[in-house]
Order: structure tokens, then sequence, then C-alpha cells
């Protein structure tokens, strides 16, 4: 396969469309154009969806997840001697703000972008090709990708002193976040009128500390504020068991690897 096809197809998904892309590599639209047609005809498919923003077809998408383990693997066995190669990760917004971040410290030589979302939709980054590896609730291995187990986050459902159930708003991370909601059919109560939205884990966290509602939060986060009596829990016997999973490229790095160990070391100290 042509590398610079490759190369010019990553772009234009990367850059949204083919004058950017050629702005980026610094050649005309009209070689932009031609170098994905080629590579269509040789792929036998469309890759590109002329839209505002361009973006890649399913079968595009397999290609874009191939294009970045070959810049991968190209950049590792460049920097082998000289500087970082940087790795894209996504992971739901409560593993990074517990567990998470230390596991990075672990990957010297490594510069990292971090996205976050909601567990149960992290891995469509990897289908997309936009993250090589993945902190997941989907326990199905994404196309390309190898699948292992970590534990289960272990939430409990809190809320300030004096808050009571019945009439308290519930707190809610965003519009995907469905973990209170489960909470409750497990409990067998109805979701409330009332919801806040607060789509950020510390912030999440100090709503319901100030009485804003109650929610469902890690237990790592809860412990310490049961223990000072700021917190207190709702159903004391009644926990959500989230299982995680760890997606990442099925490719031969070492950098990958060298991550992957780190996650399985920190997950097994921290999850269930």
């Amino acid at each position: 396969m042509d590398q610079v096809q490759l190369e010019t197809f990553q772009a234009v998904v990367e850059q949204g469309s083919f004058e950017a892309a050629a702005r980026a590599l610094h050649v005309t639209p009209s070689a932009v154009s031609q170098r994905i047609k080629a590579l269509e005809r040789a792929v036998g498919q469309v890759l590109v969806r002329r839209a505002k923003p361009c973006t890649a077809t399913v079968a595009g998408e397999a290609l874009i997840r191939f294009a970045g383990q070959v810049a991968l693997l190209e950049k590792e066995a460049l920097d082998q001697a000289r500087g970082g190669t940087r790795v894209s990760i996504v992971v739901n917004a409560d593993s990074l703000n517990t567990w998470f971040l230390p596991v990075l410290t672990q990957v010297p030589g490594a510069t990292f972008e971090i996205h976050t979302d909601d567990q149960d939709y992290t891995a469509d980054l990897l289908r997309s090709g936009t993250a090589m590896a993945a902190v997941t609730a989907e326990n199905v291995a994404v196309q390309g990708c190898r699948v292992e187990r970590l534990g289960a986050m272990r939430y409990l459902a809190i809320a300030a002193p004096g808050v009571e159930l019945e009439n308290a708003p519930m707190i809610v991370y965003n519009r995907k976040d469905q973990l209170q909601h489960r909470f409750l059919a497990m409990v067998g109560r109805r979701p409330p009128e009332r919801i806040h939205y607060v789509p950020a884990a510390a912030a999440f966290n100090e709503a319901i500390r100030l009485g804003l509602g109650w929610g469902t939060v890690p237990e790592q986060n809860a412990e310490p504020l049961l223990s000072s009596g700021e917190y207190v829990q709702i159903f004391p016997d009644r926990y959500l068991d989230i299982p995680l999973y760890w997606q990442y490229w099925r490719i031969e790095s070492t950098l990958l690897n060298t991550l992957t160990a780190a996650v399985r070391t920190a997950a097994a100290s921290t999850l269930r």
C-alpha cells in the first residue's frame, strides 16, 4: 500500500477537509484529491465522506487504524535513540480521576493525548482510529485490537448529610451517563424528575458534597469523605460494580506493551 496515499488519507480525516490536509502536507488540494482517488481505486471502496468536515467511511475507519499502527511502529523505530512517541488513549473520567494517571509515569519517553468519554462509549474512538488504546466497558474486542479484563470499578450512592433521596435531585455526569439510573433500577426506584448535569469528575463530587443532590461515586473518591462525615452513603449495603476492560491495538509495539503492563498492574491494585 502506498505510504504517501495513506498519510494523505489520514491527514484529510484529521484536518477535516482536502484543503486543510493540503496545507498540512504542503501540497496542492489537487494532489490530495488525486492521492485519495488513487487509494480508493486500490482498495475498491469509498474511504472519505466528502462533507464538512470530511470523515472516514466504515471501510475508511479500518484503514485509519491501520495507518495509525504503521505510523506508531515507524515512529518507535525512529525514536528508540531520540525523543518520544505520542500515544493517544481514551479513558472514562472516573478512571482518569482515580487510578489511571499514575500509569503514565511508567512509560518513559512517551507523550500522551488523553481523551475522555463514558466507559460505554470509549471504544468508539478505537473504531475510528482516534485512539490506540482504551479503558472501556466493552468486552468484545474492536477489530484489530486485543482486550483484557481489568476488574470492576465499584460505585457507591452518596449524598451530603441531611439530603433525602426522596426529594433530592440526581446528579449525572452527562447525558450518556447511566450509572445513577442503573443504581436506581437495582434498588427498585424510579429516577427523579430533577437532574443536574455536571460534566467534570471533581466538580461532580463537589456538587454532591455541597448538597446539590445525590449521585454515584467511585469508592476511592467516596471513602475519605465518608470517613470525615462530609458524605453519607445512601443504601449502605448496596453498590454498583462496573467491569472495565483494556483494549489496545493488536501490534507488536514495545511502547504499547509497556503501557499495557503498567495498566494491568495499576488495575490489579485498585479495581475489584
